[in-house]
């Protein structure tokens, strides 16, 4: 899991211009989403499920613009028992809302809902000390992803298994624990800590 991405602000300023535009024209998929109250003045979050992807849009009511957006995806590098219950959260933000916690609400409210959270491959430095921050409050396991296993990691890894494609974080909703995510998973999932060899 490498933690070395970085976002050209200006194309994701662009395209959250776009979206909002779309969410405000009549006839548009995305037009009249369904919304959630959020602690957060002047902002609602707007949502929608395609294909069992989750989709939340921020929105600044009071500027009227679309402040970012995360999408909740299936984890496509997974067995599909375990795709049934982790999703791989994927957050654009425009450069003016990012560090005001909006991503933070998003992700609270999805792991408060009972989504299990699965970090990608690579990650930005703000997209890391973000799951960090969860991990205060909700479980967090280090992992090793395969189509064959799920491995716990006994610990945060570090040398060549750190940046490896298959390790990964997994922050777990209300509700889970790992006995509870190995049982639904199958009895192709191993959820006791392996050794580094």
């Amino acid at each position: 899991m490498r933690i070395d991405v970085a976002l050209d602000h200006r194309d994701i300023d662009a395209e959250l211009a776009r979206l909002h535009q779309r969410m405000h024209t009549r006839g548009d998929a995305l037009h009249a989403m369904p919304t959630v109250a959020t602690p957060l003045p002047g902002m609602v979050f707007r949502y929608r499920e395609v294909d069992g992807e989750f989709y939340v849009y921020v929105e600044d009511t009071v500027r009227r613009a679309l402040a970012g957006c995360t999408v909740f995806n299936r984890v496509r590098d997974a067995d599909r028992n375990a795709s049934r219950f982790l999703r791989s959260p994927h957050s654009r933000y425009a450069g003016g809302y990012q560090r005001r916690g909006l991503a933070t609400a998003v992700y609270t409210w999805a792991l408060a809902a009972g989504l299990c959270l699965v970090s990608g491959p690579r990650q930005s430095p703000g997209a890391h000390r973000l799951w960090q921050a969860l991990a205060a409050r909700h479980e967090l396991l280090y992992v090793r992803l395969g189509a064959e296993a799920l491995q716990v990691l006994p610990g945060a890894p570090d040398g060549p298994e750190s940046e490896a494609f298959g390790t990964r974080m997994v922050l777990l909703g209300a509700g889970w624990d790992s006995a509870r995510l190995a049982r639904l998973a199958g009895s192709g999932y191993d959820f006791e800590p392996v050794a580094r060899g």
